[in-house]
């Protein structure tokens, strides 16, 4: 865990101090919505990070207990990067931001479609989604 102070006790600059940067909530959205969980998957994605980035981006939220590192069950040359329960509560914050971008902005229509899915029932959809992280990442 990382223990920097923070720059003061403003709960939106002490988040920046993790999430500041243009990278790491796509990193999250990307062990969210997309199942990725591998160096290589995540330089996959469509923002084209640079390794250098990758790399630091992975280590500060594992740091900061967002995500950690398991050894990959297939390949000692892999790493899996999973949430932890810190990086899954997480999930309500990205709907927020996608609600918001969906008003002031232009997003794919996958993204239309699970918005308009979310909207039926979003603390249903939090529910149901939390629990199939968990699962996933195996988190108790």
């Amino acid at each position: 865990m990382n223990n920097k102070a923070n720059r003061s006790g403003c709960p939106i600059s002490s988040m920046l101090d993790i999430f500041g940067d243009k990278w790491s909530l796509l990193i999250i959205r990307d062990l969210i919505f997309s199942g990725k969980s591998t160096y290589g998957d995540f330089l996959k994605s469509d923002e084209k990070i640079a390794t250098n980035i990758l790399a630091s981006r992975l280590l500060s939220l594992e740091e900061n207990g967002v995500i950690k590192k398991l050894e990959h069950p297939d390949s000692k040359a892999k790493v899996l990067y999973i949430l932890t329960d810190k990086g899954i509560d997480l999930l309500p914050v990205l709907l927020e931001i996608h609600f918001w971008s969906e008003k002031h902005l232009s997003i794919s229509p996958e993204i239309q479609l699970l918005l308009k899915e979310v909207k039926k029932d979003k603390e249903k959809f939090i529910k149901t989604k939390t629990k199939e992280l968990k699962a996933m990442f195996d988190v108790k």
